[in-house]
């Protein structure tokens, strides 16, 4: 497995986590029958995870969850779910702190930290990370061996908090390749990933973890 290109290009675009569709269907691969799509959730786990997971996993869909270390303090029962039944588990700092607005030192210990909580809760050491507001401190690089990962698609959820407007959003914009950005914190984000994952399977699209989207 290799850091695919998306990922520089984005830093090189000055962050803010939007990549181009382009460089991500540049780096995926090539010989599969069905298009591909990655969701997404950020800041988990909260009260609704269960229920996204229930949803995921009766529709045999996998998704990838960047998590917060905070926010897994007495919910490490849903990181042991969310390893157990195929999902990615990533890192999003422990605060959700701006990498790029700490010192190195700070970052560091918010990112090491967190790792640390996923271990120990599904015994799975992450090695992607999602940098909160897509900021990335490139110095991190020398000090934490993880890969940032970005996205293509906001499905401004925690600014609509609407299922049907979310929905409508992200089907209207998604395209194949697409890395969307989502939230498991919120109940309208649950509904409306569950109505993106029905409409776009019946479209023929394929949903795979994150990890898919960086492999050469």
């Amino acid at each position: 497995m290799a850091v695919a290109g998306i990922f520089l290009a984005a830093l090189a675009l000055g962050g803010g986590g939007q990549i181009r569709r382009e460089d991500i269907r540049a780096s995926a691969p090539a010989g599969l029958e069905k298009p591909m799509i990655a969701l997404t959730f950020d800041d988990g786990p909260s009260r609704y995870s269960e229920a996204l997971l229930d949803g995921l996993k009766e529709r045999k869909v996998q998704a990838t969850f960047f998590l917060l270390g905070v926010n897994m303090e007495g919910n490490e029962e849903i990181v042991k779910r969310m390893e157990e039944e195929g999902h990615l588990l990533g890192n999003h700092t422990y605060h959700h702190v701006q990498l790029n607005k700490v010192s190195g030192r700070e970052a560091a210990s918010e990112i090491l930290t967190t790792n640390n909580r996923i271990f120990e809760a599904a015994g799975e050491y992450p090695i992607y990370i999602r940098p909160p507001y897509g900021e990335w401190n490139e110095t991190l690089e020398d000090q934490v061996d993880m890969i940032p990962v970005f996205w293509s698609v906001d499905s401004l959820d925690w600014k609509l908090q609407d299922a049907g407007a979310i929905r409508k959003h992200v089907l209207e914009t998604v395209e194949e390749g697409d890395i969307i950005l989502m939230h498991d914190g919120y109940e309208a984000s649950v509904e409306a990933a569950l109505g993106i994952v029905d409409q776009l399977l019946k479209e023929g699209y394929q949903f795979v973890t994150a990890d898919r989207m960086v492999m050469d």
